[in-house]
């Protein structure tokens, strides 16, 4: 039997990352005479990179955003951040044991993040993650990224495993979307940064904790899937 993989997401997935992206980003607004933004605003600001997140925050106070302004904040942003790093960051209740499980059963692990792959190893380098992954790919990796399905097809082949054995875990739309793109069962969690209920994105299942990501929830979708196809 191929070997199952599990993707997930980073940022409101595997780590809480808002206290750290929310003070780098209130560095760059300070830098521009902005107001800051609050945690309530991450819901929306959060999942398709710094980038994205900077140009919605400056939105917000109509101010225009030329590409020199933009890349110039960016700078600013990623020095802050990767400096600071992990900082306040922290793996989300139950998920080391979760892993635990799932290797444990045999399966393999990758991380799907729209934040730049230098970032996302930093960061899981930082918490000491890293080696449990056998691919780690960023908003960069590829030409393209999530919600495009390839991005979770790209990833999974990079791991060496089938996307028809693979299942994808993420707290937002751009997640869901892209498992659903790429024909991937997809389990939510609604404790990251979506601001709206996750349920409402129709994903194959909602997991209030990772106490409840096991062996048995993977190869039931895996073969529910399967089944469907």
């Amino acid at each position: 039997m191929t070997t199952p993989l599990v993707v997930f997401d980073l940022d409101g997935t595997l780590i809480d990352t808002a206290p750290d992206l929310m003070a780098s980003l209130n560095h760059v607004l300070d830098q521009t005479g902005h107001p800051h933004v609050a945690f309530e605003d991450m819901t929306w600001l959060v999942g398709q990179g710094a980038k994205v997140m900077i140009e919605r925050a400056w939105a917000i106070h109509d101010h225009p955003a030329s590409p020199e302004q933009l890349e110039t904040a960016f700078d600013i942003f990623l020095a802050r951040y990767a400096a600071e790093m992990p900082g306040r960051s922290r793996p989300y209740p139950g998920l080391i044991a979760a892993l635990d499980r799932l290797s444990d059963a045999g399966m393999q692990l990758a991380v799907c993040t729209n934040k730049t792959e230098a970032l996302a190893r930093k960061l899981l380098d930082a918490m000491e993650l890293s080696d449990r992954f056998a691919a780690i790919t960023g908003g960069d990796t590829f030409n393209v990224r999530k919600p495009h399905g390839d991005h979770i097809l790209c990833t999974i082949d990079k791991a060496g495993c089938r996307a028809a054995n693979s299942v994808m875990i993420g707290d937002s739309i751009n997640d869901i979307l892209a498992a659903q793109n790429a024909g991937v069962p997809v389990i939510a969690v609604p404790f990251g940064y979506s601001d709206k209920p996750v349920a409402s994105f129709n994903p194959d299942i909602v997991i209030e904790h990772f106490d409840e990501l096991g062996e048995q929830l993977v190869r039931g979708l895996i073969a529910a899937r399967e089944h469907a196809s």
